[in-house]
């Protein structure tokens, strides 16, 4: 009995994706055929980021697999949800049992079940998936297997939680070699003139911000020993030769114990390929910070959501703003290319929280920032708070988290302006302090762009 393992991510599909042109492969889907590989379960993996569903559904359509894995989140849900329902309408594929998982599961269960899939994998993929496929093939009883959900006689059951997996060290490698690795660096390099790959080192996250969901890895801290995230290194380097490394991992330097043992291991392995990671600005100090750069670190995303520490409060962060601010100053001065996050519109956020964010940003300086505005992931603990003000909740099939909208301290359209002020005023203050590059048409650009949209804001509140 085979396994497809296939998502809903087409790049061809999404406009400012493909303006961007930073695709990442399906790392999870990666690690669940290379663990169903070392227990001798068939299992094809059909990568869609480069190709469209009319090739996916052919794919499926000559491998008539008993089973077709899909892994969802928010923003593929749409596009899961028509494959769904083409293959259970359509004889020529087979009509295979539909198996899905992935962080939109957990707490959308009915809604997937009643979309058509038969099987949902809660939480962490690899063990639950090679046991459900054994209890379909041996036809024993689901009911057996920890971490499931399915319908019967038109409810919801859920069979026990899996026990999160402790040891990594027992994972292997992601199955890279069934996806079109040249496909990617060969994107990066023609985009970005440099080419970049992804690795996990670590499951969970110990913090408990308020937006962000735990659906899949829990709440929890669970890393792979330095030695073997160093050999994968090493192993990428000899194969690949990427230009450049993305870790996924939530906090990656959380653990300066394990951040020492992989400093002293990629320089032991000659495993040293530049890398950005993501961390908290309370576990970096200089000495992390050496360590980073020595490792081969060029880029460290801290994170902020806001230059207000209302907010942040309010977000349960649990971080300082200046902390913030000081960690991403010592990176700069440290030749290391800075990035940080903000997120507008979080409830009780008001026009002097975003005019303090604004200063932030221009004080600490980052090399990089992105700006979302705050939207409310269903399981997350701003979901709970929010659920009450939901003023905009549309058709679930249809539709995505971020177009749920609720009541904030001003209408949603005034936020669209706020985003545009904080980006064009910030960029009009790097102008300004760099007299040696100093672009004054494109700094007076950048101001008459954010004067508009402070205009805007103004009109929309």
């Amino acid at each position: 009995m085979s396994v497809v393992l296939t998502h809903g991510y087409y790049l061809s599909n999404d406009p400012k994706e493909h303006k961007i042109m930073k695709p990442y492969p399906p790392l999870g889907q990666l690690y669940v055929s290379g663990y169903l590989n070392e227990q001798n379960i068939e299992n094809h993996v059909f990568d869609t980021t480069f190709y469209s569903k009319e090739d996916q559904l052919k794919f499926i359509k000559e491998k008539q697999p008993d089973i077709v894995a899909v892994y969802t989140n928010l923003m593929t849900k749409i596009e899961v949800v028509k494959l769904i329902k083409i293959l259970k309408a359509e004889a020529a594929y087979g009509f295979p049992k539909i198996v899905l998982g992935g962080p939109d599961i957990t707490y959308n269960l009915e809604n997937y079940l009643k979309s058509g899939a038969q099987y949902l994998i809660i939480g962490e993929g690899e063990e639950t998936m090679a046991e459900l496929h054994e209890a379909i093939v041996n036809k024993t009883d689901i009911k057996e297997v920890s971490g499931v959900a399915f319908l019967e006689e038109g409810a919801v059951i859920k069979t026990k939680p899996r026990v999160k997996m402790k040891d990594l060290s027992v994972l292997p490698l992601p199955n890279r070699a069934a996806i079109p690795v040249d496909k990617y660096l060969k994107t990066w390099k023609e985009n970005h003139g440099m080419s970049s790959m992804t690795v996990s080192t670590q499951r969970g996250c110990p913090y408990t911000c308020k937006w962000c969901s735990t659906a899949v890895y829990g709440q929890s801290y669970r890393r792979r020993p330095a030695d073997q995230v160093a050999a994968e290194l090493k192993m990428l380097k000899d194969d690949y030769s990427p230009d450049s490394i993305w870790f996924v991992d939530d906090v990656f330097t959380v653990s300066h114990k394990w951040l020492t043992a992989f400093h002293e291991e990629v320089l032991k392995q000659d495993a040293v390929i530049p890398f950005e990671c993501i961390t908290r600005a309370e576990r970096l100090n200089d000495k992390i910070l050496q360590l980073l750069k020595e490792a081969g670190c060029y880029r460290i995303w801290i994170g902020a959501e806001s230059g207000s520490q209302k907010i942040i409060d309010a977000m349960d962060r649990r971080v300082d703003v200046d902390v913030v601010k000081e960690a991403i100053q010592k990176t700069n001065a440290m030749d290391m290319e800075t990035g940080t996050f903000i997120m507008l519109g979080y409830p009780g956020e008001d026009l002097h929280d975003i005019n303090t964010t604004v200063q932030y940003l221009k004080d600490a300086n980052p090399t990089h920032f992105t700006i979302t505005i705050a939207y409310p992931i269903k399981g997350t603990s701003l979901y709970t708070e929010i659920e009450k003000d939901i003023i905009t909740q549309p058709d679930w099939e249809t539709s995505t988290d971020r177009q749920i909208d609720f009541k904030r301290t001003y209408k949603r359209r005034f936020y669209d302006y706020a985003v545009k002020k904080v980006v064009n005023e910030v960029n009009y203050h790097r102008e300004m302090i760099n007299p040696k590059n100093r672009n004054l048409t494109k700094a007076f650009k950048f101001k008459a762009k954010s004067i508009l949209a402070g205009g805007f804001m103004f009109v929309a509140k």
